[in-house]
């Protein structure tokens, strides 16, 4: 069967509607220009990801360091957040961690480190308010 086309019809362009070939790259570089500025959804992801699994230190934690003078290796700190996750695996909420001759009381929820302790500091002491224990 042939169908009769209809060149009155309003789904057919003038010749004038057809871009020419410099507006066409235009378009083009728009649109390269566009596609540049958009990051990739698995760039923004892991992006959003990873501020989830950021170790913060309340400024106690800080002060607590300071004082007792602790300083953290950026292993120290791999170690510590790898505990983390592991309490965060088993549902933990607050826990305490133990480090070689360190403590630290972490709120796993926040991922946030709320106080350190030292060996000295450590002994004959009591934990509260704690729901799980790491040792590392």
């Amino acid at each position: 069967m042939v169908q009769q086309v209809n060149f009155n019809d309003p789904l057919f362009k003038p010749a004038d509607a057809v871009p020419s070939q410099a507006q066409l790259h235009v378009i083009q570089k728009q649109a390269s220009k566009a596609a540049e500025a958009v990051q990739p959804f698995e760039s923004v992801l892991q992006t959003t990801v990873d501020r989830g699994t950021e170790l913060k230190f309340s400024a106690h934690a800080k002060e607590r360091l300071s004082l007792r003078n602790i300083s953290l290796s950026d292993q120290d700190l791999s170690r510590i957040n790898a505990a983390v996750n592991k309490a965060a695996a088993k549902g933990a909420r607050q826990s305490l961690l133990v480090m070689q001759d360190l403590a630290f009381i972490v709120s796993v929820t926040n991922r946030t480190v709320i106080t350190a302790l030292d060996g000295g500091s450590m002994r004959e002491n009591v934990f509260t308010n704690i729901d799980s224990a790491v040792i590392v």
